[in-house]
């Protein structure tokens, strides 16, 4: 049982971690798991005991468990990774049970009752989905009950994933309206360089401009991982646009991470809680095609203040439907914002150019809406995506 716990205040440094009321740790494939061995059940029980105790000592946990497809390749007879979908889904439907039979027995050793919980990128995108899934985690962790997410891989196309459980994981916090992200890996820390070059650990970021010079590596070396410490950088990113600060540090420094110990790369939360939705938009969503903007547009749009009107676009690239994502670029084909349209691509072209008046009399009253509305916007200023001021949350 958990103890019971006075309201905590904000968490804004490693050294409130072990106050947070709610903490969401994602863990990678690579860190309890191999191609040959299948799960690591050892580290299993490590990372457990790390959650189990943090539990215990009153914050609910949301675990983010990578694995399961990696867990599925051995005793499916596979030496490596997969590059077929339809394998990978075999894979991960093979291994969700191995890994949840394992993290079952694990924490209950400490008397915790663990679920899984199967997500894609619709059931945090789509209002009545993103409703049930938040739902069901509130009453699971209600319950005291440790929830364990993973991307539903064998029902997950190529066209709508998260793509790894980093970034999924960022979307859980901000779905669950977590204190804290804590990221682990294989790596302790975010070095300002290769580690092997003798680079030095960076302890603390407090914006993205701390980042400009640093150089991050890629997927690691073990082969069952689809991540690597870009997409962890990515991911405490999205984390502190949103209002949730992050850390990125190794599996071996759990339980240290957890009690607020000196280890990993802190990661300040700057932003304001936004839509999952348009979060999804600014990181994970595959654009389907382009508007092109004059100069006027483009400068009323990128104050992320105004909708985007027919009469500032000069071109249109790509077939969509309408709420597909698309991308806004200027005259240079500099992409500086993405969007939900609110048309198809075939309706556009004789659009182009045109006022809401000149639209309305040519088309009728329906073509007078914006071409993409401002609360459906994201603006990318610098490098770093930020989200319309006049979004709604979902």
């Amino acid at each position: 049982m958990s103890v019971a716990k006075k309201r905590p205040s904000p968490v804004k440094s490693r050294l409130d971690l072990p106050s947070a009321d709610l903490v969401v740790v994602k863990v990678g494939s690579s860190s309890i798991t191999s191609v040959s061995g299948g799960i690591d059940s050892a580290a299993i029980q490590r990372l457990s005991d790390a959650v189990g105790r943090a539990v215990k000592n009153g914050t609910k946990v949301v675990l983010v468990s990578s694995g399961a497809i990696s867990a599925g390749l051995a005793p499916l007879g596979f030496d490596h990774r997969p590059g077929d979908l339809a394998t990978q889904q075999a894979a991960a439907s093979v291994g969700q049970g191995l890994l949840m039979a394992n993290y079952t027995a694990a924490f209950s050793g400490h008397g915790l009752i663990t679920s899984q919980v199967l997500l894609t990128a619709e059931d945090l995108i789509q209002r009545q989905q993103y409703a049930n899934a938040f739902r069901a985690l509130s009453k699971l962790l209600s319950l005291g009950v440790v929830p364990i997410v993973n991307e539903n891989d064998t029902v997950a196309t190529h066209e709508i994933r998260f793509g790894d459980n980093d970034r999924l994981a960022a979307l859980v916090a901000h779905l669950v309206n977590a204190d804290a992200l804590v990221l682990l890996s294989d790596v302790d820390s975010l070095y300002d360089g290769p580690p092997s070059e003798g680079a030095q650990r960076i302890p603390h970021v407090r914006s993205p401009k701390d980042l400009t010079e640093v150089r991050i590596g890629s997927v690691g070396s073990a082969g069952v991982g689809t991540g690597g410490m870009v997409t962890k950088v990515q991911a405490a990113t999205m984390a502190s646009e949103s209002g949730i600060p992050a850390l990125i540090t190794s599996t071996v420094n759990a339980g240290q991470a957890l009690t607020g110990e000196d280890v990993g790369t802190w990661f300040d939360a700057y932003g304001k809680r936004r839509p999952l939705r348009h979060l999804w938009l600014a990181h994970l969503a595959n654009t389907h095609g382009r508007l092109t903007l004059d100069a006027g547009a483009v400068r009323a749009i990128a104050k992320g203040k105004a909708s985007l009107l027919a009469a500032g676009v000069k071109a249109s690239e790509g077939a969509f439907d309408v709420g597909d994502p698309i991308e806004l670029a200027d005259a240079e084909g500099v992409v500086f914002a993405r969007g939900f349209s609110s048309y198809a691509s075939n309706d556009i072209p004789e659009m182009l150019g045109l006022t809401s008046g000149e639209l309305r009399e040519k088309f009728g009253t329906q073509f007078e809406r914006p071409l993409v509305h401002v609360d459906d916007l994201v603006i990318m200023t610098n490098g770093v995506r930020k989200i319309s001021a006049r979004s709604a949350a979902v």
